[in-house]
């Protein structure tokens, strides 16, 4: 594959490179220090995978992006310090993110990801409309969900709502839970109780968020508490105000 390097530190780009030669199949056409320089690139070099580092001077990662979008997209993947821009970053386009120091396992792995999309042209406009959730029908009804990632070792992961059974906040972290795995999110369950406005989720008190559709069953324990059973058999147990809200919605 023919790949280029855009990152504005030298140092992070010669240790990009380095790891890439050891890479079979791999052929680096050329570097990029800024976003200008990067288009040109792009445009001049035909990169079948560009690794796009997110915050540099002038055009950053998402700027040139925006670009990127009037014509022909390579597969990007974006390289980057900070995991809280994971989820503007799929939904920009990017078929991966990786976090520095980037291990080899996970290049490797991103690598894969870009070969499959590159055999399959389908595959790619089919990957870039899931991953922005840009198909004309969702983006004009009010009931469309924005897909939420979740992170699992060093892996990223565009979930469907759908998939999800609850939010649930543990300290400082907020959990995905869905019924074979559990993910740590990228946001705090409040920026998350935002993004799923008017979807299926419901705050069932300060530290859960629950998907109505994956409830079991309801169960009333005193007067003033009910115990709610998920799906995965996960229960959670709520205020009567709380329940009622609920129920509400199942129109129980």
């Amino acid at each position: 594959m023919r790949a280029l390097i855009v990152d504005d530190e030298p140092i992070a780009r010669k240790v990009l490179r380095e790891e890439l030669e050891l890479l079979d199949g791999v052929e680096i056409i050329g570097e990029a220090a800024t976003g200008a320089e990067a288009l040109s690139r792009i445009s001049s070099g035909r990169p079948d995978v560009v690794f796009l580092d997110i915050q540099m001077p002038g055009m950053g990662g998402f700027e040139l992006l925006d670009h990127l979008n009037a014509g022909p997209l390579p597969a990007i993947i974006m390289v980057t310090a900070y995991d809280e821009h994971a989820i503007h970053a799929f939904e920009a386009g990017a078929i991966d993110y990786l976090l520095k120091p980037v291990s080899p396992h996970r290049l490797q792995q991103a690598l894969e990801r870009a070969r499959r999309m590159s055999r399959s042209p389908s595959e790619v406009a089919e990957n870039l409309a899931r991953l922005q959730n840009v198909s004309p029908a969702a983006q004009q009804t009010a009931q469309a969900v924005r897909k939420v990632v979740g992170k699992l070792a060093e892996e990223y992961f565009l979930l469907n709502p759908a998939e999800v059974l609850a939010f649930q906040a543990d300290g400082d972290r907020t959990w995905i839970i869905t019924s074979k795995q559990r993910y740590l999110a990228t946001q705090n369950l409040r920026a998350i109780e935002e993004r799923l406005q008017n979807s299926t989720f419901r705050r069932i008190h300060r530290n859960a968020l629950v998907n109505v559709e994956q409830i079991r069953k309801m169960s009333m324990i005193t007067s003033q508490r009910w115990l709610i059973t998920l799906n995965n058999g996960q229960e959670f147990i709520v205020s009567k105000r709380q329940a009622r809200k609920v129920r509400d919605v199942l129109n129980w």
